[in-house]
Formats: C-alpha cells, sequence, structure tokens
C-alpha cells in the first residue's frame, strides 16, 4: 500500500494540466510551471504510486464514431441490500459506460451510450430486464450534452 502523499500547489497544478490535456509533455508542463522536466516526471510518477492519477484518457466523438445515442437509465432495485449483485451483472454489459449508486429515486443510474434506438431497445429489454434484482427501470434520452469538463482543482 503507498504511504500517504502530501500534495502541494504544484502537484495540484501538474493534475490541472494533464486534465486539461493528457497529451501534453513533460517539458511543456515544466515550461507552464516554471519547473524541470524531471521534476515534473518525478512528481506524476509519486502522484501515479499514490493512485492519484492514473492512465491516460483521449476525448472520443462518439457521434462520428457512429453512437448516435446516448441514454440515462434510473434503476429501481426491489431491494438495496441486491447493490452488488446488480452492478456486477450491470458491469458486463459494454454499452454502460457509466453507472452511480445514489441517494434519491433510483439506486443506481447508469449512463449508456448506444448506436442506434433499435440498440438501446435490446439492452433494456434483452439485457437490463433480466437481471435479478432490478425492480423497474426509467430511460432519459440525451439529445444533446451541452456541457462535458473536468473539475478545476484548487491550486491555492
Amino acid at each position: 500500500m503507498a504511504a500517504a502523499l502530501n500534495i502541494d500547489k504544484l502537484d495540484l497544478s501538474i493534475i490541472q494540466q494533464l486534465m486539461h490535456d493528457a497529451n501534453i509533455s513533460y517539458a511543456e508542463i515544466g515550461k507552464k510551471l516554471f519547473v524541470s522536466a524531471g521534476t515534473i516526471h518525478v512528481r506524476i510518477k509519486k502522484l501515479q504510486e499514490a493512485g492519484i492519477i492514473n492512465g491516460i484518457k483521449y476525448s472520443v466523438d462518439l457521434k462520428k464514431m457512429g453512437y448516435d445515442v446516448i441514454a440515462f437509465i434510473g434503476i429501481f432495485l426491489e431491494k438495496s441490500s441486491l447493490y452488488d449483485a446488480v452492478a456486477k451483472d450491470l458491469k458486463k454489459i459494454p454499452e454502460i459506460v457509466r453507472m452511480n449508486y445514489t441517494t434519491g429515486n433510483y439506486s443506481i443510474f447508469a449512463e449508456v451510450v448506444c448506436q442506434d434506438i433499435a440498440q438501446l431497445r435490446s439492452i433494456l429489454h434483452d439485457e437490463l430486464q433480466k437481471i435479478k434484482g432490478i425492480e423497474r427501470t426509467e430511460t432519459f434520452i440525451s439529445l444533446e450534452e451541452s456541457l462535458n469538463r473536468s473539475v478545476k482543482v484548487a491550486t491555492a
């Protein structure tokens, strides 16, 4: 297990740069933050070892890839104690790209990305409704994504 890491202003600034552009070089970050690329390398390695940052993500235009339907599904469970088993089954559905255990009306709120309405129908009818523990679902189709951003990490 990694030791606790003291995060300072430089670490937070590095994280912010990486969240803005995962492809940015250590040298570029160093120039922007007025430190050496070596310092950036060491800091990023420590942040990775602590589990604070991991992997690199690129933003993909799903519409251009043929995925025209984004839907959000509110999932009602028969009882909340079934969450772990249901979540395990939901994770097997590749079209589910995000899933949250929530308070409020739904036990689980999931985001689904599909190529078309027929695929969404298949997921709802052939997959979700057959998972033991799901009482019912409520589906919301996204008409447009107006905002998608990372949180701004406080550096001061």
